[in-house]
């Protein structure tokens, strides 16, 4: 005998709307409306007696009366703010129509044996919709209602898992693979930074192995005590453009003695109190409720701006030697985009090490171009620039020779084989008020930014969407991994990179075991002098057509998380679009002002010394530079924009991206404890 498809008594076909609050699933099955075919009561006019069927007493299947004159059922697609096209929510086998037919004419026994022959498993399809488990109503291969309807994506298939440990061969390989994936976004901001504070080849290389120490050690406390998801710490370019702000200003444009020195420690003492800031905000708990503001129509615009803001930096470097940096980005495109789904024994090797076998390659063509006298200039010597600037036949040489010869670093020569990085290795921090409030503002653009790592990253992996509590205690131990950057010096703070996520999914790696086994070797290579050194060697022209690939990227990544939203909603455009546009335009407006001694100032640091030359005249120098500062920064303008609109202008949770981002949550999921601190810690806590 078969069980009913639904119990007798008290069943509310509405009750699947808790389901379908997390899945973004709407259903036709409902009491508002009648539907093409549904479970319900019949009753014979002939005999006035409840007819029976296969599914159990006093239920029974109908079909319309008369479909050919009812309406058809009009449904508003949850996500696009739009009718969809729907089939029937259970296709009616020939069976069942069988079984219509047989209660039509009146015969019961036709019905009966049709039941018992072709009827579905009842038991089976309820426990489908008691687990959210729901067929694909659309039919196999259909578009579930159209670009832009999002429901929570099935887990992907991971070689390994969040607590996955592979054997002792296989963790070398996969975590060095994870951050020879990420080498483009830890080793390139010390090459930009360094020689804007004026200092040399060996503090570049002293800087590069303090960022190396420095992501392996913060990888490690994030994978214990921060969200413990598989994400990368290291040094965000979120930092790059308010160092550059303060390494501009007029202050340290004149002096001439010790500037890195100083100027490093100016910045130590800004990240410093900015970081202390971010762990009170994550530590206290009030970043859980700053939380509420933010979604991924704020996340897009602000991640975005962050790579769109160098596009003054990027080709103009880079188009120094474009017989070296136009090779090196197509070279770049082709390993991503055509040789992308290749596999090479099991490994998509082009896309996931795209990156470094581009830069080898290329690096080797530019020191065949040098061994073969290219940039052998009559009378220039390659000592430059100090010789060179003096003789007139050689200056207009003197930059394509300095950004495309691979020998005019001497980090290999003065660099020891090892040094081990320390804290305060440059002095004590300067800390000022300017300085200070610029970079507080900056953490809370960190903080924005990871949050949209959190979340995507808990979609890659197949977890569940982080708690405010969890996405709070990340980001406190975020600012305090900033901190430790601060004390140790390396010029930027410390935040998840988000061009990991991409690495989750490519790769399908998400044992948390295995970032820390990179973040060991990580360490360990930081101690060793001459890799340092190597990495600095980089020719400057190469490394400028990297990051237009690496910052491109960045705004990719950070526009992707539009598709949590309706993103053909008139609202969103316009709050994106809006928040992008003048996220460029005003810190435009303010860069106008330019520095008296524009002559001292590299063309493409002009637009970062605004803070010291803006149009904002309070009275208090130290005001003025803070918010001339700020106001030059096109992601702060970015992230203020998007929060004051996107939360003042009305718009459904759908609409927002609240619904799918946030909503997600599964209790068989809660109970694997993802998320909870190392048994050891966690009751202290």
């Amino acid at each position: 005998k078969l069980e009913p498809f639904v119990p007798k008594k008290g069943h509310d076909p509405r009750e699947l709307r808790s389901w379908a609050k997390r899945t973004g699933f709407v259903s036709t099955f409902s009491g508002e409306t009648g539907s093409s075919f549904s479970v319900t009561r019949e009753f014979d006019q002939t005999t006035g007696n409840n007819i029976r069927n296969g599914y159990g007493d006093g239920l029974e299947l109908e079909k319309g009366k008369n479909e050919s004159t009812r309406s058809p059922k009009i449904e508003i697609d949850p996500v696009l703010g739009r009718a969809r096209n729907r089939r029937t929510e259970i296709e009616p086998s020939p069976g069942i129509g069988s079984i219509n037919g047989g209660l039509e004419s009146g015969d019961t026994s036709s019905t009966n044996e049709a039941a018992k022959t072709s009827a579905p498993e009842p038991k089976r399809i309820s426990e489908d919709l008691e687990s959210g488990a729901a067929a694909n109503v659309y039919g196999d291969g259909e578009d579930s209602g159209g670009p832009g309807w999002q429901q929570r994506p099935s887990p992907p298939r991971m070689v390994l898992g969040l607590k996955d440990t592979p054997s002792y061969g296989l963790i070398v390989f996969y975590g060095l693979q994870h951050y020879l994936s990420l080498a483009g976004s830890l080793i390139f901001i010390p090459l930009i930074i360094v020689p804007a504070m004026g200092g040399t080849d060996k503090d570049t290389s002293s800087v590069m192995s303090t960022m190396l120490l420095l992501s392996g050690i913060t990888t490690i406390l994030n994978s214990y005590f921060g969200t413990r998801l598989p994400l990368v710490q290291g040094s965000s370019f979120v930092y790059l453009a308010p160092a550059l702000v303060i390494i501009n200003s007029r202050e340290f444009r004149d002096i001439t003695e010790n500037r890195f020195e100083l100027t490093m420690r100016e910045l130590q003492g800004a990240i410093i109190i900015g970081s202390v800031f971010q762990c009170i905000m994550g530590f206290s708990g009030l970043f859980s409720l700053f939380l509420r503001f933010i979604n991924p129509v704020v996340v897009a615009p602000t991640v975005a701006a962050v790579g769109l803001a160098f596009f003054g930096y990027g080709f103009p470097q880079a188009g120094a030697c474009v017989e070296i940096s136009l090779p090196m980005i197509v070279l770049l495109l082709f390993f991503t985009l055509y040789l992308g789904g290749v596999s090479v024994f099991g490994n998509r090797a082009f896309h996931i090490y795209s990156v470094p076998l581009s830069v080898v390659i290329i690096w080797t063509y530019a020191f065949s171009l040098t061994v073969g006298g290219a940039y052998n200039f009559k009378g220039c010597s390659p000592d430059i620039p100090s010789s060179n600037i003096l003789n007139d036949s050689c200056r207009k040489h003197v930059y394509a020779m300095k950004h495309c010869r691979t020998d005019v670093s001497d980090a290999l020569v003065t660099s020891p084989w090892v040094r081990i990085p320390y804290p305060l290795q440059w002095g004590v921090p300067i800390f000022r008020f300017r300085t200070s409030l610029i970079m507080i503002f900056t953490s809370l653009v960190a903080s924005i930014e990871s949050v949209g790592t959190y979340h995507t990253a808990s979609m890659k992996v197949g977890v569940m969407t982080p708690t405010p509590g969890i996405v709070s205690r990340g980001i406190g131990m975020e600012g305090f991994c900033s901190l430790l950057a601060g004390l140790w010096g390396s010029g930027t703070g410390s935040t998840s990179l988000m061009e990991n996520v991409h690495t989750i999914a490519i790769t399908k790696v998400a044992s948390r075991n295995v970032i820390v086994a990179g973040s060991v070797f990580i360490i360990i290579f930081s101690f060793i002098g001459k890799i340092g050194a190597i990495l600095a060697s980089i020719p400057q022209a190469l490394a400028a057509s990297v990051l237009c690939f690496i910052w491109a990227m960045v705004v990719a990544l950070g526009l992707s998380t539009l598709h949590h939203t309706q993103t053909a909603s008139f609202r969103n455009m316009a709050i994106v679009g809006t928040s992008l546009f003048l996220g460029l335009s005003i810190p435009a407006f303010v860069q106008q002002y330019l520095p008296e001694a524009v002559m001292m100032v590299p063309s493409y640091l002009v637009p970062y010394s605004a803070a010291s030359d803006g149009p904002i005249r309070t009275g208090s120098k130290e005001v003025d530079f803070a918010i001339n500062g700020l106001l030059s920064l096109n992601m702060v303008v970015s992230v203020v924009m998007a929060l004051f609109l996107d939360n003042t202008v009305p718009g459904s949770k759908e609409e927002r991206g609240v619904y799918l981002w946030s909503g997600y949550g599964v209790e068989e999921e809660e109970e694997d404890g993802f998320y909870d601190l190392p048994r050891k810690i966690g009751p202290c806590f």
